[in-house]
């Protein structure tokens, strides 16, 4: 009895891991001499949370509890890097903004799906299609930009980052912050300090 109970634990445990999985990726331009960038700052409005869910959803109730947490994650991580908040009045050697989008990714499968139209035996399946597995989660995505000073509209990007990860609506308040610090300290990991070969 004790092993199943122990087998069940493990297969919770790695289920709730791979719940919990984040997914880092980042890329940057290969032609940028990322030895140059010493300082940095936020670009004037910091980020934007755009949640593509439901119509009712509103963005502002979540940007107003993220934005905080985000801002002091990602200046721990870049300080933790090597690289200093620019001085008020000074021009950083790139800025940051965030993106949070929030969606809803879903999955299915169907009896035969993976059978061709007519087996080789020759009797077309008898099912008609109806779904045997669905899954439905919302999705979190963290995307961070860095971008070279200038215009508002003109400013190139030099290096994106995308941490994405499944959020779960039963999350509490500091299960949700830890993962946010997870991301940005796995995007910030990735940042380089010199340029691509």
């Amino acid at each position: 009895m004790r092993h199943v109970v122990a087998v069940l634990a493990c297969v919770c445990l790695a289920a709730t891991l791979e719940a919990a999985k984040i997914r880092i990726k980042a890329e940057p331009d290969p032609a940028f001499d990322f030895a140059t960038v010493k300082t940095w700052a936020w670009d004037a409005d910091a980020g934007d949370v755009i949640m593509a869910r439901t119509q009712q959803d509103d963005s502002a109730p979540l940007k107003a509890r993220i934005d905080p947490v985000i801002r002091k994650y990602v200046e721990a991580a870049m300080v933790k890097k090597g690289l200093a908040v620019a001085p008020a009045g000074t021009t950083p050697n790139v800025h940051l903004h965030y993106y949070v989008l929030v969606t809803i990714s879903s999955s299915g499968q169907y009896m035969g799906q993976f059978l061709p139209s007519v087996p080789y035996w020759g009797l077309p399946g008898f099912s008609a299609g109806a779904a045997t597995s669905l899954s439905v989660a919302t999705k979190g995505s963290l995307v961070l930009d860095a971008m070279l000073p200038g215009a508002a509209g003109e400013r190139k990007v030099i290096w994106r980052g995308i941490a994405e990860s499944t959020v779960e609506e039963t999350d509490s308040a500091a299960v949700r912050d830890e993962r946010l610090r997870d991301a940005t300290a796995g995007l910030i990991l990735k940042f380089p300090l010199k340029k691509k070969k």
